[in-house]
C-alpha cells in the first residue's frame, strides 16, 4: 500500500481524533478557559463532599461497597437484593467501521476490555467516584483509547471484538440492568458506516432482544435523513442518537431542528452527548458548548431530549436547562457523587435517567454513584433507576 493511500485511509480512520477548524464566534478563549477551571477545581474537591471520599481499585474495587461482590471468577456482582432493577438508556456495542471485520455479537468472553478499562491492570486504577469518570485515566490512558478507536476503524481491535451483545447481557445480569438502550452514532465515513441498520438486525436475531431498547442515528448534513429515521422507527428504534462532537454540527444548526421536530411527532426521544468531555479534540468543543442546546429545547417542546453526561463538565449549565425545560432530561453517566447530589436536590428526580455508556466504562461504575447518593432514599432511587425510564418511553 502507498504511503499516500495509507495516510488518506489513517485520516478517514481517526474520526473524532482528526483535526479541524474552530469557529471563533461560537467558541472563545473564555469558553476554553472555564474548563480548565473546571477540571482544576475537581480535583481539588474531590471527597469534601458530603459523602466523603470514595476511591477504589479499580471497577473489582467496588465490592467493596456493600451493594457489590466479586463472584469466583473475579467478576463484579449486585448482591444486594433490595436493589431494584435498572434501565440502562446509554450503552453501545463495539462499532466495527470502515476495514474492519464484522464483530460476533454472540461471542463471549472471560473479561471485557472496557475502553476506559480500569481493571486492565491487576492493582487496577484508583477509581474515584467524586470526580467526571474521565479525570480516572492518565494522558497515557487516553492515548490509548485513541489509538485503539483508529486502530478497529482500520482493521479491527483485540479490545472492541470484546463488545459483544452477549457480554454486554452478561453484564446486565451481574447487575441485575433489567433493558438497555443500544444507541448507534452515524459517523459519516464514506462505507461501512451502518450501525444503526446492523444493530437493529442484531437485535431482531437475538433471543436477548427483551432486554434491549433499539436505537438509532443519522446525520444532520445527509439529504436521506428523513426516509432512514422513519425505517429506523418502524425497525422498533425508540432512541435517536446525535453526537454533536463525532458528528460535527452545531446543535442549533436548521437541518439538525428539522430532525428534532420529526422525532417529537414520531414519539422518538433524542439522546444528545452534551457538553465537554475534557478528553476529546479541544476543536470539537465548540459543538459541545451548553448554550447552543438552548434552542432546540426551546423550539420543540412536543420532543424529549436527553442530555447525555447531564452536560459532562459543563454540568452547571446545563442544570439552568433542565431546570428551564420540562422536556430536558438528564443521563447520569459520569457525574461525581457530589454533583450527583446537587443535580438531585436542584433540578429534582422527575427527568433523571441512568446510563453507563457501556462499553467504555463498567456499569457499576455509575450504579455504585446512583447507590451512593440514594441510600436512604428508596422512592429516589428507584426513580433514577428505573421509574423515570418507564415514564419517558410510556412503557
Amino acid at each position: 500500500m502507498s504511503r499516500r493511500r495509507f495516510g488518506a485511509l489513517c485520516a478517514a480512520g481517526a474520526g473524532l481524533w482528526a483535526q479541524g477548524c474552530v469557529d471563533a464566534s461560537k467558541y472563545s478563549e473564555a469558553d476554553a478557559e472555564s474548563l480548565r477551571r473546571h477540571m482544576a477545581a475537581e480535583k481539588l474537591a474531590s471527597g469534601q463532599g458530603p459523602y466523603g471520599r470514595h476511591v477504589y481499585q479499580g471497577y473489582r474495587g467496588l465490592a467493596e461497597l456493600p451493594w457489590f461482590d466479586l463472584d469466583k471468577r473475579g467478576r463484579l456482582r449486585l448482591v444486594d437484593d433490595s436493589v431494584p432493577e435498572t434501565i440502562d438508556l446509554h450503552a453501545h456495542l463495539g462499532m466495527a467501521l470502515l476495514f474492519a471485520a464484522p464483530i460476533d455479537m454472540t461471542s463471549r468472553t472471560d473479561r471485557v476490555r472496557h475502553i476506559l478499562d480500569c481493571d486492565g491492570t491487576e492493582a487496577g486504577c484508583a477509581l474515584d467516584l467524586d470526580v467526571y469518570i474521565n479525570a480516572n485515566f492518565t494522558p497515557d490512558d487516553l492515548q490509548a483509547m485513541q489509538f485503539d478507536t483508529i486502530q478497529n476503524i482500520l482493521w479491527g481491535s483485540a479490545t472492541v471484538r470484546t463488545h459483544t451483545l452477549e457480554n454486554l447481557a452478561d453484564e446486565m445480569a451481574d447487575l441485575r440492568v433489567s433493558k438497555a438502550a443500544l444507541l448507534p452514532i452515524t459517523m459519516g465515513l464514506p462505507f461501512g458506516d451502518n450501525l444503526a441498520d446492523r444493530w437493529l438486525d442484531i437485535l431482531e436475531e437475538s433471543p436477548e432482544r427483551d432486554h434491549f431498547i433499539g436505537g438509532g442515528s443519522v446525520k444532520t448534513d445527509d439529504p436521506d435523513w428523513r426516509p432512514k429515521l422513519e425505517a429506523q422507527a418502524a425497525r422498533g428504534a425508540r432512541i435517536i442518537k446525535l453526537h454533536p462532537a463525532v458528528q460535527r454540527y452545531f446543535p442549533d444548526d436548521p437541518r439538525a431542528m428539522e430532525i428534532y421536530e420529526a422525532c417529537g411527532r414520531m414519539g422518538l426521544v433524542v439522546f444528545l452527548h452534551a457538553g465537554r468531555a475534557g478528553i476529546e479534540p479541544g476543536f470539537t468543543h465548540q459543538y459541545t458548548m451548553m448554550r447552543g442546546y438552548e434552542p432546540m429545547l426551546a423550539e420543540n417542546p412536543g420532543t424529549n431530549f436527553i442530555l447525555g453526561h447531564a452536560g459532562a463538565r459543563d454540568v452547571e449549565d446545563a442544570m439552568v436547562l433542565a431546570r428551564r425545560y420540562p422536556n430536558a432530561w438528564m443521563g447520569l453517566h459520569g457525574q461525581g457523587i457530589t454533583i450527583l447530589d446537587r443535580i438531585i436536590r436542584e433540578v429534582g428526580t422527575e427527568r433523571l435517567v441512568f446510563g453507563s455508556d457501556w462499553p467504555f466504562y463498567h456499569v457499576a461504575a455509575t450504579l455504585a454513584k446512583v447507590l451512593i447518593v440514594t441510600e436512604g432514599r428508596p422512592e429516589i432511587r428507584e426513580a433514577i433507576l428505573n421509574g423515570n425510564a418507564k415514564r419517558l418511553l410510556g412503557t
